[in-house]
């Protein structure tokens, strides 16, 4: 969603670092910047022109023009301005002392209030508790229906005392009365013993009074602990007039952004919560239910800048990696054992349960230049892999190496690919292997000169394999004939008592000398960058 907007912002950085120092008419341009790609972004003007005034007074200070990097300082000032305009710090469910915690969803018809009823029950019933949605939204056709399906995927009740409008109309049925069964699920959820009640109510098209009417009699009725303003992250500058309408009608205390996902130019993310003074607490990045995530003001102001996002990265992979298994996996490379198909296997079904991966190559700094290539990256080549793997068997996963022709073309029929992409598969394989076991010896990298993973710092342990090469004696002679006549004329020059021309310690050995290919420990095809065979 804040491609364009990281885009923008990146490229104006990157004209600062050229500039050792910054004049005024540099801070000017920058901002100037600055302000077109918010306002191309549907940011409201009331908040660009307080972010702009922030950031210019700050650039203009001393935190700048004493600073080592001043484009840096720059950087850092915009950054602290983001994240103060969507809100600062963090902000999750204020719980009830006394259970239940009434939530209370409310916003426009098409904000996807229904849906993320259904998300936002799950993630609390992940975290411990036992939430309990109510259908009040009886006038959008099917919408308890549609709450009840929801409900159902997430393993959630429903309470859902009255079907809801079934019909094509928009309206609301006769005898139907959203406030009775807001309060009838209250009392449910208390004999129950549910300690979250979630209540999703109907929206309209626009804001009128009928619809802030209905939602302040619901929340009159239930007394909710928070009341979430569900809103569309892509209708741009309408989000904040509908944000302020609701604020003034209904009043809420926090935000929900829903299809975050989206290609829309992301200006209501950053307006809300600086316009109507109310934190986003939550938002919604996909289709499925555990597209779901808190917001965070800091991490968000990354991903703008494109920073990346790596603390929630890792939040990701702690839920989708199975900690026995990565601690069986170590205990298997630290033992000396080969790193196998099977094995590689288990580490991509993981990676898949981390979501799209997409998204989490996206989280990392410095993707925003690979954006294109990244939008070009055919998710369906895991399940590519993943088929080919499954198509051989448990021996060949194994050991890979006795895999040849004709089996590669049982694999190849097996898996709907062909013979050539099994055979990329194994070379990738093979590297992957390499790499596992130069990590498991401490040797570091690979290609890395030996001994250089036992340097301090590098997190290597001695290698319990093959000893490096002995070095070379001292005064050994040079396999290389040039060098070797230039030894030779030294050492006669020492025996002589003559310091060789161009020393002036006695020591040396005349010009200084390009190094010859042959006489370097270069490691495996690094000597063809210096023009070997």
């Amino acid at each position: 969603m804040f491609a364009t907007l990281s885009d923008r912002l990146t490229s104006t950085f990157k004209n600062l670092r050229s500039k050792g120092r910054l004049s005024e008419a540099d801070i000017d341009a920058t901002i100037r910047e600055i302000r077109r790609a918010l306002l191309d972004a549907d940011v409201a003007v009331p908040v660009v022109r307080q972010f702009t005034g922030a950031v210019r007074e700050r650039a203009l200070s001393a935190e700048v023009s004493r600073a080592l990097n001043p484009a840096q300082q720059v950087v850092k000032i915009v950054n602290d301005e983001l994240v103060a305009i969507l809100g600062g710090q963090t902000r999750t469910i204020a719980f009830a002392k006394q259970p239940p915690t009434v939530i209370l969803l409310a916003g426009l018809q098409g904000a996807g209030k229904t849906t993320l009823a259904g998300k936002l029950a799950q993630w609390l019933k992940g975290s411990g508790h036992t939430p309990l949605l109510v259908a009040a939204d009886l006038q959008r056709p099917n919408a308890v229906t549609q709450l009840q399906v929801v409900g159902e995927r997430a393993g959630v009740p429903v309470h859902a005392p009255h079907p809801g409008n079934q019909g094509a109309d928009d309206v609301l049925p006769a005898g139907a009365d959203p406030v009775s069964v807001a309060r009838s699920g209250l009392e449910e959820a208390r004999r129950r013993q549910h300690d979250v009640l979630i209540v999703d109510t109907a929206g309209r098209l626009g804001v009128d009074a009928e619809l802030m009417r209905q939602a302040a009699d619901i929340r009159d009725a239930v007394q909710p602990d928070e009341v979430l303003f569900v809103v569309d992250a892509m209708i741009g500058q309408d989000a904040v007039t509908t944000a302020q309408a609701f604020q003034d009608g209904v009043g809420f205390t926090g935000v929900v952004l829903s299809k975050l996902d989206g290609d829309a130019r992301g200006g209501a993310a950053l307006s809300i919560a600086s316009v109507t003074g109310r934190p986003i607490m939550f938002a919604s990045t996909g289709e499925k239910l555990t597209d779901f995530e808190v917001f965070h003001p800091d991490r968000m102001a990354s991903r703008i800048l494109d920073m990346g996002d790596v603390l929630t990265l890792i939040e990701q992979a702690e839920k989708a990696f199975d900690a026995d298994q990565a601690e069986k996996m170590a205990g298997k490379l630290v033992g000396g054992e080969d790193f196998t198909l099977e094995d590689f296997l288990v580490q991509m079904q993981q990676l898949r349960n981390m979501g799209s991966i997409k998204k989490m190559f996206g989280m990392l700094p410095g993707m925003g230049q690979m954006r294109e290539a990244l939008e070009n990256f055919d998710e369906r080549e895991v399940d590519r892999i993943e088929a080919m793997i499954r198509s051989m068997t448990p021996g060949e996963r194994q050991n890979p190496k006795i895999i040849n022709g004709s089996r590669r073309a049982r694999i190849a029929r097996g898996s709907g690919t062909t013979p050539s992409e099994i055979n990329q598969l194994l070379e990738r394989f093979e590297g992957a292997k390499k790499m596992m076991r130069q990590m498991a010896k401490g040797g570091g990298m690979p290609g890395m000169p030996p001994g250089m993973g036992n340097l301090p710092g590098m997190g290597g342990k001695k290698s319990r394999g093959k000893q490096a090469p002995a070095k070379r004696a001292k005064g050994a002679r040079s396999g290389n004939p040039a060098k070797r006549a230039e030894q030779e004329k030294a050492a006669a020059a020492r025996a002589a008592g003559q310091a060789p021309a161009g020393s002036a310690f006695g020591i040396g050995g005349g010009p200084a000398q390009a190094p010859d290919p042959a006489d370097l420990q270069l490691p495996a095809g690094l000597d063809k960058l210096f023009g070997g065979r």
